[in-house]
């Protein structure tokens, strides 16, 4: 058995830890309660951003290169949104996992042949695929240190510009989506080219149409929105991210503050049973000592 100055160390030691985890589990919980804010104020923009762009592409016959639907893929962009930081669960190891299945299955033979590229969010994004010889042709580590709209749409922007060129026929994103504290949504998302049938079915279940007066014309706001559109795409995908990554570690720390807690316990049990052990040694030898003198 452990002799107690051993125990009373790794006692020490848990104390501290659990100090440590429940201090980061708080912080998690308040950047969850600002990002989730964050997330709710975008929603409603995002959706009537959808609706306008929805009404537009279905009354307009527009020849806008966003628009573009190659006939053949010959060259593909993921762009994976990860963390930061760790100590979230299987926070970012899911995610990379579904990445890699979906690259597996739909898009092997455009890894084998050098035409997969990705765009990695967050230093263990990075440092996945990297280490797995995937071709990250941009990578942005510390990219929640400062999370704002426009470094963002810069993003986008470049991923856009270069499906409008030709270089890319299809562009997807990865990333968690919010669902609750204690789970998230895995999703790897096709936004380029533009499902325009999704738009057809969004507008076909408006059931009172409006007849608007578009200025200076629906073809040149339909120009200008579409680039926006996009931009929110990636936008409410690096807000769900966030949001699912102080979730998961708020989790993760409070499970660790209560398995500390556990071990906790049981050494002080451990503890207790050897102080015990220790005092009834001590008694047993004083008496066998003082039966030793009587008998001399």
């Amino acid at each position: 058995m452990a002799n107690l100055r051993d125990i009373r160390n790794r006692i020490s030691s848990i104390e501290n830890t659990q100090q440590i985890t429940k201090a980061m589990k708080m912080v998690a919980a308040a950047k969850l309660r600002k990002a989730q804010q964050r997330i709710i104020a975008t929603r409603p923009y995002a959706k009537k951003m959808r609706s306008v762009v929805s009404r537009l592409i279905n009354g307009v016959d527009s020849d806008n290169p966003i628009l573009r639907n190659p006939e053949e893929v010959d060259s593909v962009l993921i762009i994976v949104v990860g963390s930061d930081r760790g100590l979230c669960g299987g926070f970012n190891n899911n995610l990379f996992k579904l990445v890699e299945q979906k690259i597996s299955e739909d898009f092997s033979d455009y890894h084998n042949e050098n035409k997969l590229d990705l765009i990695t969010i967050g230093r263990k994004a990075d440092g996945f695929f990297k280490k797995r010889k995937y071709k990250v042709v941009d990578s942005y580590v510390g990219f929640f240190d400062d999370l704002n709209y426009e470094t963002t749409s810069n993003i986008m922007s470049d991923a856009a510009e270069k499906f409008m060129k030709g270089k890319y026929d299809k562009v997807l994103v990865a990333f968690n989506e919010f669902k609750s504290v204690i789970s998230q949504n895995r999703l790897v998302d096709e936004i380029l080219p533009l499902k325009t049938d999704q738009f057809e079915e969004e507008n076909s279940s408006n059931l009172n149409e409006i007849d608007y007066i578009y200025e200076p014309d629906d073809k040149a706001i339909l120009d200008e929105l579409l680039p926006v559109h996009l931009n929110m795409q990636l936008w409410r995908a690096v807000l769900e991210s966030n949001a699912s990554e102080q979730g998961a570690r708020m989790t993760a720390m409070d499970n660790a503050t209560e398995n500390a807690k556990e071990i906790k316990d049981e050494l002080k049990l451990k503890y207790n049973q050897a102080r015990q052990s220790a005092i009834t040694t001590e008694i047993s030898e004083i008496v066998s000592g003082a039966a030793a003198l009587e008998d001399a």
